[in-house]
Formats: structure tokens, C-alpha cells, sequence
């Protein structure tokens, strides 16, 4: 008889291999708009998933009731919060990118340097003396820069249609994985069996553990830094709140922290002689900056903790590559690449039948000696 092993030729193996590459780059192709609203659902429900089975167990295990007040959760807590954010900051980023553009930004006089004690003079004297040796020019040559920098950032902001078309997708697949997480998760790690046997399904594993800690121990905390930093900037009376509350986010995301915002808007308060308020955000900003570090440990925990390049490159790669989600889908696609990156370089191989072998004989041959 004749192996059929032996009878296939290397034409028809590379025939093959570019009959299944054809096949699968084709059904990229047609799921490929589907694919950032799937893998952002994937993200969500995988750090909410604690929160469907409690939900299930007090709706006396209905998960369907479970599921309904989920995606009502996601709505009012994430959707339309996000979505009025990006309206507001076409909004109120207009002005600002005419101010910059258009030639009408200038140098600030900074009068009120004359207050300080006793450095005060000499300070408001050395900003004018910048001024006069070349400071107006220096504005006009970053002008462009600036601008151009800007209207980037607030036009990937304003792809509305976009960002709801990705959002609608989220919400839908959402729904459908918490109602049928079990199966489709007991279906993920058998192909990863399949692909890689034991490894594949410890890879899972470990991907889910990433997932949820960056959901969890990151987002989550520039979400609630950021909206507690928006209110106090709204209260105190702080122009263009809302661009700033986005301005916020970010450098959350990628863990500077909320200060590199909250503080020039305390000093612009007391700047104006509205003291008052800036005392009060002064007193709100030191709890908003310190809230990560009750927050971030005990939902880090759930998941791992990860370098700081990772996210900052996460978030900043993200953002470039696919706009407003890229916030949040590219520091976990980097993360879990570096959990199973981390976790085949820390694993410990078997030991094989010939290194076996090997100590079995330096063993005997310590025990005759």
C-alpha cells in the first residue's frame, strides 16, 4: 500500500497552504468593519462578567433580565457620556483652533506676576525682556505646529459617524456574548487546545488576565479621574471644561495623571482674582490626583500588573491607528501580546526522554562512587 504521506508532492502542499491563506484573508476582508466593534464588545464583556453573574443571581437567575440591565448599564455609563464628550469637544474646539490658526494668539502680558512678593517686579520684567528679544517670533514659528497638532487631534474626535457606527456594533455583540459568553468562551479555548494543546489554553488564560487588567486597572481609573476632574473644572467655572475633561482622559490613559491639566486651571482662577473657586479646586484636584492610588491597586489585582511603555505606547499607537477606540482597544491588543510573550519566555520546558536519560546516569554514577 502506498503512504499517502509520501505521495503528496510540494506543489500540492503550498497549493493547499495558499488555498487556506486565500480563504482566510478573504474572510478578513468581509468582517474587517466589524472587526473593532467586536474586539472593543470583547474587551467590555470580559471585565463586566463578574458583574453579569451577580446581576444573574439577584434577578433570580434570569439571565436574560441580567443581560437587559447591562446593556441599559452601558448605555447611560459609557455611551452617551463618550458620545456627548466628542460633541462637546467639536463643539468648544472650534474656537480654539481659530484662535491658533488664525494669527490672533499671542503671548500673554502676565500682569498679574506683579503681586508676588518680592520676585514679582523682577519676574513680569524678565517675561517682557523675553518678549521683546524674540518672543512673538518664537509664538509665530510654533503657530503652524500647534495648529496643525490641534485640528489632528480634534478631527479624530470629530468622526461622530464613525465612532456611533463602532458603538452600535459594541452594544450589539455585547449583547450577544453575555447571553452566550459560556459557550463562546468554551469554544475559544478548545480551538487554543486544538492550535496548541496545553499551551493554547493557558495562552486564553492569560489573555483574559490582560484584558481585564488593563479594562479595570486602567480605563477604568482615567474614567473616573477624568470625569471627577471634568465636574470640578465645570463647577469652578473653568472655560472649555469639556475639551479639557477629553484633554484629561488622555493623560490618564497613559498614566501622567489628571495634575498636567487641574493645575493650570488653578492658577488661570487665581489669575482672574476668582479665588474662591481656585481654593476649591485646589482642594478637589489633591483628591482626583490621589484617587488612582486606592483605585488602580484593587482593580489591578484582578488582572496583572503591566509596564508603563506598554500603555503609553498602547494608548498613543491606538489613537493614531484607529481613532477615539484605539484609547482603549490598543493598550489591551499590546497587552496581552506582552502576557504571552512574558509567559512563553518565562516558561520552564519538560525535560525530554535524552535529558532524562542524562540524569538518571549522573545520578548512578554519584551513587557508585
Amino acid at each position: 500500500m502506498v503512504d499517502l504521506r509520501q505521495s503528496r508532492d510540494v506543489p500540492q502542499v503550498m497549493l493547499s497552504v495558499l488555498f487556506l491563506a486565500i480563504m482566510i484573508i478573504a474572510c478578513l476582508w468581509i468582517v474587517q468593519p466589524f472587526i473593532l466593534g467586536f474586539a472593543w464588545a470583547g474587551t467590555v464583556v470580559i471585565a463586566t462578567w463578574p458583574l453579569l453573574l451577580r446581576l444573574q443571581r439577584l434577578l433570580f437567575g434570569r439571565r436574560s433580565l441580567a443581560v437587559l440591565v447591562m446593556m441599559l448599564l452601558l448605555i447611560l455609563l459609557f455611551i452617551v457620556p463618550v458620545a456627548l464628550l466628542v460633541n462637546s469637544l467639536v463643539e468648544s474646539g472650534g474656537p480654539v483652533i481659530h484662535s491658533i490658526t488664525s494669527g490672533s494668539m499671542s503671548p500673554p502680558d502676565l500682569a498679574w506676576l506683579h503681586s508676588i512678593p518680592l520676585v514679582g517686579e523682577k519676574l513680569y520684567s524678565g517675561w517682557h525682556n523675553l518678549l521683546d528679544m524674540g518672543g512673538s517670533a518664537i509664538m509665530a514659528k510654533l503657530r503652524p505646529y500647534v495648529g496643525t497638532t490641534t485640528t489632528w487631534f480634534v478631527g479624530q474626535a470629530a468622526h461622530i459617524g464613525r465612532f456611533m457606527l463602532h458603538s452600535g456594533l459594541m452594544l450589539l455583540f455585547s449583547a450577544l456574548l453575555y447571553w452566550r459568553g459560556e459557550q463562546v468562551a468554551q469554544g475559544i479555548r478548545h480551538f487554543a487546545i486544538r492550535l496548541a494543546a496545553r499551551r493554547g489554553d493557558a495562552a486564553v488564560l492569560l489573555a483574559g488576565q490582560a484584558i481585564r487588567a488593563v479594562a479595570l486597572g486602567v480605563v477604568v481609573t482615567a474614567l473616573v479621574q477624568a470625569v471627577l476632574g471634568g465636574i470640578g473644572l465645570a463647577i469652578s467655572g473653568v472655560p472649555y471644561a469639556t475639551l479639557l475633561t477629553v484633554v484629561m482622559l488622555m493623560t490618564c490613559l497613559i498614566q501622567i495623571g489628571p495634575l498636567l491639566v487641574l493645575v493650570p486651571a488653578i492658577i488661570w482662577l487665581y489669575w482672574s482674582g476668582d479665588s474662591t473657586w481656585g481654593t476649591v479646586l485646589l482642594v478637589w484636584s489633591c483628591v482626583v490626583a490621589t484617587l488612582d492610588n486606592f483605585i488602580r491597586p484593587v482593580l489591578i489585582r484582578m488582572g496583572a500588573d503591566l509596564p508603563l511603555i506598554l500603555i503609553l505606547s498602547g494608548v498613543i499607537g491606538g489613537l493614531i491607528a484607529f481613532g477615539m477606540i484605539g484609547l482603549f482597544i490598543g493598550p489591551v491588543l499590546l497587552a496581552v501580546s506582552w502576557r504571552l510573550f512574558s509567559a512563553w519566555v518565562n516558561e520552564v520546558p519538560e525535560p525530554t526522554a535524552r535529558s532524562e536519560d542524562v540524569l538518571d546516569d549522573e545520578q548512578n554514577s554519584q551513587a557508585s562512587s
